[in-house]
Parts: structure tokens; C-alpha cells; sequence
């Protein structure tokens, strides 16, 4: 696949390189003059190292993790830039938070209240399933990102949320009309108000969407043992799905009735109608069925995910959708407020790109672009990201060129 892709693009030529090979990755990336790295982020840090020794400049779409941070100053001394966060959230973001906060410091004014909110999603034609999302990539990463703690800062103190809870904080959020949105945080977002120069804010949240009722779905998968990174012994070739659930769950037999009965026991369902939408999914899902599971990594998590592959990945000719949105509480000099919202709202075309594909390949290419032109900016040693207008500005403009643009308005 990937030397047929290649084969339409000339100087171009695909090939199989395991990151874990120190050698050979040497040679590769030291016969490059810049290596984007694309690949899952755990593995930058020894991309990065490689890159070092052979002066090889080097793109991430990824948050600058602390494998990373540690690398900066041996990246200063080999004189290569490491730029991160070029995608679109992270990336995007950044350069429009970083456009509207200093146009409101160079009016005199102080952002209160920061928000940003992103989410990778099917169109709303197109989302449906049971969890209202389907996987570009991988269903295991897609899942464990909704379960990840969160710190933010709200009213002025840090709020902690753990990642067994994180999908319980779920709660509405207005973007705009046609949507039915929920949002909840997503990491630390603390640093940022520090990142994006606005020390004056008492609240500062970053998260992500989804379609109402994908969280309270996802948690029922965690209560129920289905998020489980833990081997299982009893986890065997030529079980049936109902016997794992029965399993993972201590229910009384396999079939459908006494699975229900115990997992509205586990799940504890708010509702009625919330117990029978959420077991109707898992039997779409295949949960309550009969059929032979493919056993996969020893655990219930990758199972479940080898499952969801097949059933919610996008298929030929439907459409995704990237939605972000920031959102300024603004406070100016004769102490009035107002909020102002900065948002993207882009659908992919079937016949062309998927939004993701478009929104983050399009900004870290430009990004590249830049780099290898030698801007100022850009051309700088040791790990950089796009907090500041000198390296936002310049990929800003560029990216509307390309018709991936943040609109701004006044909520009030």
C-alpha cells in the first residue's frame, strides 16, 4: 500500500523501517535533511536521538512529552530544531489562541477564561453506531485517549479529575446549530496559561468532544471490563463474546438474560431509557452473541478493539468532520466583558481528504515547508512548539491559503 501511494509523487519511495532498529534509523534519518515523525508518540524520543547524530532537523504533530523536553539540550548542541504540536490540536489551536490573546493584550485587555474544545469525528450523517464515532486510526488509542486524567484550572484553582471519572464529567456544549455535542477535559491544561501568556486567567480548560452519549457508553465498556489492559488467564481461543462478558463480569450464565440482569447490576444505569440504549449498542456491538470472538493482545481491551475495527471504521464515500472551538471571556480596561469564540468546522471530501487528514497534514507540511526555507521563526535549535506569534503568524497565513481557517466572532 504505502509504495503504491508513493509511486504517484515523484522522488518519492516507501519503505519498511522498524523504529527499534538503532542502526538502521541512524542511516535513514541522517540521509535526510528533515524526518517527520508520525508515528505513536512514545516512539519520537528515538527518533529524535537518531536525528541528533545525523543533524537532521525534525516535525512532530505531537505534544512535546517529557522523553522529549529531555532531548533539548542535546538538541541545541547538534544545532537541529525539533518543532511539535503541528497538527491540529494540538497545532491549529495554538495558532489561533495565540493570534486572538495577543490582539486582546494589545488592546489592553485580559483574557479571564480560556477554552478549547476539539473533537475528530464522522459527520453527523455518518455517525451511526452506538458510540456516534468510527476509527481513522487505531481503535485501542482512540479509546485510552477518554480515559486519561485531567487537570485544569476553574475559578482559580486546579481541578483534578481521575481517568475513571473522566467520562462521568461529560456535560453539554453549544458549538453550533446542527451539532449535539459533549464535551469533557482532556490532560493537564494548567501549562497553558503559562504556554499561552495569559497569567491573568482563573480558568483554563482544554477538552474534547463527542456526540452525546459516547461517554456514558465508553464508561459502561470500562465498568463492565472491556477497557482492561491486564492479560487474562481465563481469556481463551474459541470462547464466545457472551462467555467473556459473562466472564469479566461474574454473571450466572451466558445467555442474554442473565448477562442483562447483572450488567444493569455493574453498570447502575440512571435510567430506563439510558440502560436499554446502552445494551442495545452492545448488542449491535456483538456482546450478547454466540459467535466465536477473535482473541487478541490476551486482554479484553485489544479484543474488544479488533471487534470495533471491523465494525466502525469509515467506509468509501462518508465524510468526517473536525470541530474545534476556543472560547475568550474577555475583560477590558473599564472592566466590561465579553466572549469571544474562534472556531474550525471542516467535513471531509470522500473524493479527496478526510478533514484529519487535511487540518493536520496540511499545517505540519507547511511547517516543514517553512523550516526547510530556513524562517527565522522556524530555524531556531532545541525543542520548540507554537506558542508565540513569530512561528504562529507565518503558518497561519499560509494554512488559509489552503482553506483550513478558524472563524472568529463575538458571542455577545
Amino acid at each position: 500500500m504505502a509504495q503504491k501511494l508513493a509511486s504517484v509523487f515523484p522522488g518519492t519511495h516507501a519503505i519498511s523501517l522498524d523504529v527499534s532498529e538503532t542502526a538502521e534509523l541512524d542511516k535513514q534519518v541522517s540521509d535526510h535533511d528533515l524526518v517527520i515523525s508520525l508515528i505513536p508518540f512514545v516512539y519520537h524520543a528515538a527518533v529524535i536521538s537518531s536525528a541528533i547524530k545525523g543533524n537532521t532537523q525534525v516535525i512532530t504533530t505531537s505534544y512535546i512529552s517529557p522523553a522529549i523536553k529531555e532531548l533539548d539540550a542535546a538538541a541545541r548542541k547538534a544545532g537541529i530544531t525539533v518543532l511539535n504540536e503541528v497538527g491540529v490540536d494540538p497545532g491549529v489551536d495554538h495558532l489561533y489562541a495565540i493570534k486572538k490573546i495577543d490582539e486582546v493584550h494589545a488592546r489592553g485587555g485580559k483574557v479571564r477564561e480560556f477554552y478549547s474544545y476539539c473533537g475528530g469525528l464522522p459527520a453527523p450523517d455518518c455517525a451511526n453506531n452506538p458510540l456516534g464515532f468510527k476509527f481513522s486510526w487505531s481503535p485501542r488509542g482512540a479509546l485510552l485517549s477518554q480515559r486519561n486524567s485531567a487537570t485544569f484550572l476553574q475559578d482559580g484553582k486546579v481541578i483534578e479529575i481521575s481517568s475513571k471519572d473522566l467520562m462521568s464529567t461529560s456535560k453539554p456544549y453549544y458549538v453550533m446549530k446542527g451539532y449535539d455535542f459533549v464535551a469533557y477535559p482532556n490532560r493537564n491544561s494548567v501549562p497553558f496559561r503559562e504556554f499561552y501568556n495569559i497569567p491573568e486567567a482563573h480558568t483554563v480548560i482544554r477538552g474534547s468532544l463527542r456526540y452525546d452519549g459516547n461517554p456514558a457508553f465508553v464508561q459502561t465498556l470500562a465498568n463492565l471490563g472491556w477497557l482492561d489492559q491486564d492479560i487474562k488467564n481465563w481469556l481463551k481461543d474459541g470462547m464466545t463474546w457472551a462467555e467473556i462478558q459473562q466472564q469479566a463480569i461474574g454473571a450466572s450464565g451466558s445467555d442474554e438474560t442473565s448477562l442483562i440482569s447483572r450488567i444493569k447490576e455493574v453498570a447502575k444505569f440512571p435510567s430506563k431509557a439510558e440502560s436499554e440504549r446502552i445494551i442495545s449498542g452492545m448488542r449491535w456491538m456483538g456482546i450478547f452473541s454466540s459467535e466465536k470472538a477473535t482473541i487478541s493482545g490476551g486482554n479484553l481491551l485489544d479484543t474488544l478493539c479488533a471487534q470495533l475495527g471491523k465494525l466502525m471504521s469509515f467506509q468509501p464515500g462518508e465524510r468526517d468532520l473536525v470541530m474545534l472551538q476556543h472560547k475568550f471571556v474577555v475583560e477590558w480596561s473599564d472592566r466590561t466583558t465579553e466572549t469571544f469564540t474562534s472556531t474550525l468546522e471542516l467535513l471531509g471530501d470522500p473524493k479527496r481528504y478526510s478533514g484529519m487528514a487535511l487540518s493536520v497534514g496540511t499545517t505540519c507540511g507547511i511547517a516543514a515547508q517553512l523550516l526547510l526555507n530556513g524562517h527565522p521563526a522556524l530555524k531556531k535549535a532545541g525543542v520548540l512548539a507554537p506558542y508565540t506569534k513569530e512561528i504562529c503568524d507565518p503558518i497561519r497565513a499560509l494554512l488559509e491559503e489552503e482553506g483550513v481557517k478558524m472563524v472568529e466572532r463575538a458571542a455577545n
